[in-house]
């Protein structure tokens, strides 16, 4: 209580009522609220924080503004050591119990959005609950502070939120409510901030299997980096556009984006998008042009390249399997099939139609070596799978195996 607080901090101080009361209080009226009788106008208790020395928050049990600048400062070091794509649970686990004892004294400020904001985060990949209250918080103290591009920020995590679990139709309904309320209420948005929400809007139109708007607003934000001549997300961008081209094998909308990557990943020295469109075209050859000799040469080239088989090893493998399948070389195939996992970081449907189709090719594998149930069992995985996924010519290429696989196994 109040009046408990300014007790104690006066005994601390060793002040007596009448020292504390000075001039402006009388000894009676600080005594009513000492015994929490009497609530102090906040120009009393400005001046009550005054002579304690102390401020107002401290005495309203919230944390003073140095403080939470401090304990941000350690929450920030932390949030710049979690490591994309790998697990850090440690990590998250260590910031949520730094900023824990000061959730429930937050006030405004930035300070305390921030705070409301990564703590959100970090109880979501804990998967702990709360998150989207806190997340909400966060927004609207970001709101009050006109802080437009923090405020898209959470919107859109509040979105990816349910991307990561793989419910896409929902996370581009809440992302299509937040982008529709930020543009109603700023006439201007910042260019990066824009560019932000163009490249998760795409990502999102294309995991609901709408190509279309996804290449609308893809090419809009595009032609918007070029004419502001930011080149922020543009690798991301080029990425997309080439790896939707290959799914829709159209060798020559990929190769476009590809050069493109390729001259953006040389100007910048942007090693990881050259590599890129090195797995892009081997992915390319193996599964449309269906080249597998050309495409396992493509890897032995690569496999003495830690810089492509650190990031990239169970692509890799994955595309040595299915090259060694189409070469008839099932045994072969199968152990580097069985090498593969999919990375837990991934969740776009292009890139999870591009592992799921793994148990395609061991289904197919398994039927040649006659061990049909096997088969049987991965082709139904992968047909699975795929159930909620877009149409493709993966999703396509699996429910042919499982008609195939399970098919045969029903004749014998």
């Amino acid at each position: 209580m109040l009046g408990e607080r300014i007790r104690k901090i006066r005994k601390q101080k060793k002040l007596t009522l009448e020292a504390l009361a000075g001039d402006e209080l009388t000894k009676g009226m600080l005594s009513l609220i000492e015994n929490n009788k009497a609530n102090p106008s906040m120009e009393s208790l400005s001046y009550i924080a005054g002579q304690l020395g102390v401020e107002v928050a401290d005495l309203l049990g919230e944390s003073s503004t140095t403080e939470l600048r401090d304990v941000l400062e350690q929450a920030e070091k932390l949030v710049n050591n979690l490591n994309p794509g790998n697990e850090n649970e440690h990590l998250y686990e260590e910031i949520r119990i730094l900023i824990h004892p000061y959730i429930a004294k937050l006030s405004n400020g930035y300070e305390s959005a921030r705070l409301l904001e990564i703590y959100s985060r970090c109880l979501f990949n804990l998967k702990k609950e709360g998150w989207e209250e806190l997340a909400e918080q966060a927004s609207t103290r970001y709101e009050e502070l006109n802080l437009t591009a923090k405020r898209a920020s959470v919107g859109i995590f509040r979105a990816m939120a349910r991307f990561v679990e793989h419910q896409y139709e929902r996370a581009l309904e809440i992302f299509k409510r937040e982008r529709e309320y930020i543009e109603a209420k700023q006439s201007v948005i910042d260019p990066i901030t824009r560019l932000n929400l163009d490249y998760h809007e795409a990502v999102l139109h294309y995991s609901v299997g709408d190509s279309r708007s996804g290449i609308q607003v893809m090419e809009r934000a595009i032609a918007f980096s070029k004419e502001q001549r930011i080149f922020y997300l543009i690798s991301d961008l080029y990425r997309l556009s080439a790896a939707h081209a290959m799914m829709e094998k159209d060798e020559a909308e990929m190769e476009f984006y590809i050069t493109k990557l390729r001259q953006y990943g040389e100007f910048a020295e942007d090693v990881d998008s050259i590599l890129f469109c090195d797995l892009i075209t081997l992915m390319f050859i193996n599964n449309i042009q269906q080249n597998h000799e050309e495409a396992l040469q493509l890897i032995e080239k690569h496999s003495d390249n830690p810089e492509m088989m650190d990031p990239h090893n169970y692509w890799i493998y994955l595309e040595k399997g299915k090259a060694l399948y189409g070469l008839g070389r099932y045994q072969e195939s199968l152990h580097w099939l069985e090498k593969v996992h999919i990375p837990s970081h991934l969740h776009f449907p292009i890139d999870l139609a591009i592992f799921y189709v793994m148990d395609a090719y061991k289904a197919l594998c398994y039927n040649e070596i006659g061990e049909k149930e096997k088969a049987a069992e991965l082709a139904q995985k992968a047909y699975n799978q795929f159930k909620p996924m877009p149409t493709s010519f993966l999703k396509e290429f699996t429910e042919t195996t499982y008609q195939t696989v399970v098919g045969q196994r029903g004749q014998v």
